[in-house]
């Protein structure tokens, strides 16, 4: 019942409109083992199938910035990136893959010099993984779809949550409203 209820939700979204394409992934056939609808489906947020490139794939598709950040887990000098001062209203993506990450609802000025979030747009489009460089551990961002390197996330942030998701600019496009 579950599943069928699942596969009703993604065809009355993209029935309106709200489908992969409009988050500039390329539309696929939906199955029922295919759908993730989150908590955000209403606004349309449907996460698609993994994206599983070569590395000269990726160099190919991203700038050498992008490629240094997003698949060799870069960092971007702070105050730098294009969007650390953005205070536009719209959703910040993927570069690699286009997953929807973070939405201008949930940012705020850090004074890090880098984008920072409160929380993601939806838990499922991002994965926490342990990062032991620079002798130290910390709580590497990745995207859930493409395993891109987005940034880390710190518990200095403010409420609600006490988070503060620290990006790489450079790991994300930004679509205004």
């Amino acid at each position: 019942m579950k599943r069928v209820l699942l596969l009703l939700s993604a065809i009355m979204l993209m029935m309106t409109g709200c489908n992969p394409a409009k988050t500039g992934a390329a539309p696929q056939k939906i199955t029922s083992d295919d759908i993730r609808v989150y908590s955000v489906a209403a606004k349309g947020y449907i996460m698609t199938k993994k994206v599983v490139k070569s590395d000269e794939e990726w160099r190919k598709q991203l700038s050498p910035d992008a490629y240094q950040i997003t698949r060799k887990q870069g960092t971007e000098p702070s105050f730098s990136g294009a969007t650390w001062n953005n205070h536009e209203k719209g959703i910040y993506r993927c570069v690699c893959c286009g997953n929807d990450l973070f939405s201008s609802e949930h940012k705020y000025e850090s004074g890090t010099g880098w984008p920072s979030f409160w929380k993601p747009i939806a838990p499922e489009n991002v994965t926490e993984r342990v990062d032991r460089s620079l002798f130290t551990k910390r709580i590497e961002i990745i995207c859930s779809r493409c395993d891109a390197h987005l940034g880390h996330v710190f518990d200095d942030g403010p409420k609600p949550t006490g988070l503060r998701y620290c990006m790489n600019s450079g790991a994300m496009t930004f679509s205004k409203e």
